[in-house]
């Protein structure tokens, strides 16, 4: 169905004022009606947003708060009444519509789940970051999957604990997925729930019963000998080069990867950056620049990469591992990952753990161990969980230790 609202001007009557009307075209047939009591003058019509301008300051007052409303009120109808069609598989004919347009009575019509979550994420895309939308996308396509493979029909009524139970077996048993993964999963499923029970499209709050636990996992990080080996190791490769200067400039500042994609030469300053943090919609957040980090800038000053070389983020992960392994990060490391009850143990070289996000954990880590006071490196990386942040904290003084014992058991 496709709705257009547009102006006749030839119609204009003596006062100058132009009838509005709407055009539906469905399946080849064509419904072309005028909307009643809506009468605006051409130059208070615009024909982009296809709803009536405000008056300028000094215009009198054209009531385009009461004719867009008598719009917008008929776009919902007739929203609705092809939502009716299609959920219960109806041939929409003209008659059929016209009847549900003169009709006083409410539409009643049952939300669809799935087509509800993707309104959900069109709806997420004017306020939600890239990478959350993604995850909304993400969460839908498995949130088909399972529909499919159990044949558990899912609507707003059916999720109840039985669909919670019979979709955690499904994670852990068919899919095999790990416990954080369900708990990101339970958790977008709970919001897209409270934002359609907001919209009246559901009165089944079941779903805030639904618990996910999310087990801790290791903080992957580069000690600061591993960081200076690599900041030091002369690739051949000018790609790896490139690759090494991108993930150290991130290892000195703690920015994360998809802000310093977004870093242009009107965000640097002598002795810090100014920018806008994209996860957490910082306005004009200041890092200060050490010299490790100036020096990385001004390799590119003035040349085609200026400010840094740029790379998608997966090719990124990709390479960042290769110039790891070549400088021989590859001490022998175990992360713990859990599916439900069932304990997995995976020994990898270092290296293999490399990624983009283990930047910023270098910072904040050897940070702390430098001496940086937490406010301090707190206000520079936006930390906003206490919890997050005293995992740091916990590390860095293991670390220490570490080092102290090193130092004083050779005496």
């Amino acid at each position: 169905m496709q709705v257009v609202y547009y102006i006749i001007e030839s119609k204009t009557d003596k006062q100058g004022n132009a009838p509005v009307f709407y055009s539906i075209t469905f399946s080849g047939e064509r419904i072309r009606r005028k909307i009643k009591g809506v009468k605006v003058m051409p130059k208070d019509w615009n024909e982009s947003t296809q709803r009536v301008k405000p008056p300028l300051k000094k215009e009198p007052y054209n009531y385009h708060i009461e004719y867009n409303k008598i719009i917008e009120e008929l776009d919902q109808k007739l929203k609705a009444i092809f939502r009716l069609i299609l959920l219960n598989d109806l041939k929409p004919t003209k008659e059929y519509i016209l009847e549900k347009l003169d009709d006083t009575i409410p539409i009643d019509i049952v939300h669809n789940f799935l087509d509800s979550f993707q309104e959900f994420i069109d709806r997420s895309k004017i306020t939600k970051a890239e990478r959350t939308i993604k995850s909304y996308v993400t969460t839908l396509n498995y949130l088909k999957d399972f529909e499919t493979e159990t044949s558990f029909k899912l609507n707003f009524e059916t999720l109840d604990y039985k669909f919670f139970e019979k979709f955690r077996e499904y994670s852990f048993h068919t899919k095999e997925i790990k416990n954080n993964y369900f708990s990101k999963l339970t958790t977008i499923l709970k919001t897209f729930m409270t934002w359609a029970a907001d919209r009246e499209y559901h009165q089944n709050f079941a779903f805030k019963k639904f618990i996910a636990k999310e087990d801790e996992t290791e903080v992957i990080c580069l000690t600061l000998s591993e960081l200076m080996k690599m900041y030091n190791h002369e690739f051949k490769s000018t790609k790896l080069t490139h690759v090494r200067d991108l993930y150290c400039f991130c290892c000195f500042t703690g920015l994360r990867y998809s802000d310093v994609k977004k870093l242009r030469p009107s965000n640097i300053y002598d002795d810090y950056l100014k920018l806008n943090i994209q996860k957490t919609k910082t306005v004009d957040h200041t890092i200060p620049l050490n010299a490790y980090a100036k020096a990385i800038l001004g390799k590119y000053q003035e040349t085609i990469y200026e400010p840094l070389p740029i790379i998608s983020s997966q090719k990124f992960n990709k390479y960042v591992k290769e110039c790891a392994a070549e400088v021989e990060i590859d001490k022998p490391t175990t992360i713990t990952r859990y599916i439900g009850t069932k304990r997995i143990d995976t020994t990898v070289p270092k290296y293999e753990l490399v990624t983009s996000h283990t930047a910023r954990k270098t910072f904040v880590t050897n940070s702390l161990v430098l001496g940086m006071k937490e406010m301090v490196l707190r206000n520079i990386t936006g930390h906003k969980k206490e919890e997050s942040f005293r995992r740091y904290v916990k590390i860095a003084e293991d670390l220490k230790k570490q080092e102290m014992d090193t130092a004083w058991g050779k005496i």
